[in-house]
């Protein structure tokens, strides 16, 4: 396939859905050599099946794994890190990946436990994890999905994965899309299987999924993230990473030069506008926040709502590490500590913000 060309096919049987769009891709002949060292990178950003929106399907790995080695490929590897506040360990058991790990006689590598080393990327110079640069051939396997931060995560963001916690702290201080346009030149991608089973169009960490029983599948990350941008009804100018990585010669971001490839049945129904983190927003004041903990905060948010408490909140809500050391009104998480009202954790959890807010609300009504 070439790099322009983006492959699509819906329906429901995952796994065979996914080898029989590898095949129309022609994947084993983009791998130069069977000895090469592949490295297969999903999303396993928490601990939640895939039902829930955030993950990626166990299904679909399971497809590209017997397809590399139905093609001779047996020097495989399934490597991902989850994000900050979360254990790989935990995701590797609860979303499916130690069975595919012994089913397929194939080794899992937690990016968390792995060393990190530092490189230059773009002109920009950032700490990967060591595991990278053992691989041949890289498959990139994200879902596709909404994000409260920036919009959309897809094929570049995921790459956030094969970086340390404490990188993944130091991009948010760097308000997130620079350091992601230049991890996108830092790690190549040499193949992307896109999940849109049913991911969560507001959410990173999942809880709304929306089912679409769709895969596709592309050779240049770029252009993968804006024809998700497109399906998900945003320009790419509201994304700024996908314009960034653009220029800094990660890929193609003209979805004019784009050849799209239906597979099957179609391209199965159009992604609702879903806008859910738009209003929640406008309650929060953020700087710098890690994606785990204001990931955490909007859908506690939506539950205060449900319950008709969200518009009783009479202070915008602190989040961040730009509130380190300073003090406020009303604070979540460890960097607001010196907060007169203050939740701790490096992150609370949903429930436990939900709970906080709540028991706030509730005083203040008094």
């Amino acid at each position: 396939m070439e790099n322009n060309q983006i492959y699509i096919t819906c329906g429901t049987n995952y796994k065979e859905m996914t080898k029989e769009l590898l095949r129309e891709c022609a994947l084993a002949d983009k791998i130069a050599d069977r000895k090469s060292r592949i490295g297969i990178k999903p999303n396993l950003v928490s601990s939640t099946e895939a039902s829930y929106g955030a993950t990626t399907h166990p299904e679909i790995i399971a497809g590209i794994l017997e397809y590399l080695q139905e093609n001779g490929f047996y020097e495989l590897v399934m490597l991902e890190g989850s994000w900050v506040g979360d254990k790989t360990s935990e995701a590797y058991e609860v979303c499916g990946y130690r069975k595919l790990s012994e089913d397929y006689g194939v080794p899992f590598w937690d990016m968390q436990k792995d060393k990190s080393i530092s490189r230059d990327c773009g002109g920009m110079r950032l700490n990967l994890c060591e595991s990278v640069e053992k691989l041949d051939f890289l498959i990139n396997v994200p879902v596709l999905k909404g994000h409260c931060q920036t919009k959309i995560t897809c094929a570049l963001k995921n790459m956030k994965g094969l970086i340390p916690n404490s990188e993944k702290r130091r991009f948010h201080s760097m308000g997130l899309h620079k350091p992601i346009a230049h991890l996108g030149v830092g790690i190549r991608q040499d193949f992307i299987v896109v999940d849109n089973i049913c991911g969560d169009l507001d959410f990173e960490d999942g809880g709304n999924p929306v089912v679409m029983n769709r895969i596709l599948a592309g050779a240049d990350p770029v252009l993968i993230d804006a024809y998700v941008c497109h399906l998900m009804h945003y320009d790419i100018t509201e994304v700024p990473y996908i314009v960034m990585a653009e220029q800094l010669g990660a890929g193609c971001a003209d979805l004019s030069k784009a050849d799209i490839r239906i597979c099957g049945e179609g391209t199965g129904k159009e992604l609702p506008k879903s806008r859910k983190v738009v209003e929640l927003q406008d309650a929060v004041e953020e700087v710098e926040s890690c994606s785990a903990c204001y990931g955490y905060l909007i859908p506690a948010l939506e539950m205060l709502k449900e319950d008709g408490l969200f518009e009783k909140l009479d202070k915008k809500i602190c989040i961040g590490q730009g509130f380190r050391g300073k003090t406020g009104e009303l604070g979540v998480g460890h960097c607001t500590r010196k907060f007169a009202c203050h939740l701790e954790g490096c992150p609370p959890t949903e429930n436990q913000i939900y709970e906080f807010l709540k028991e706030y609300v509730s005083k203040n009504e008094k």
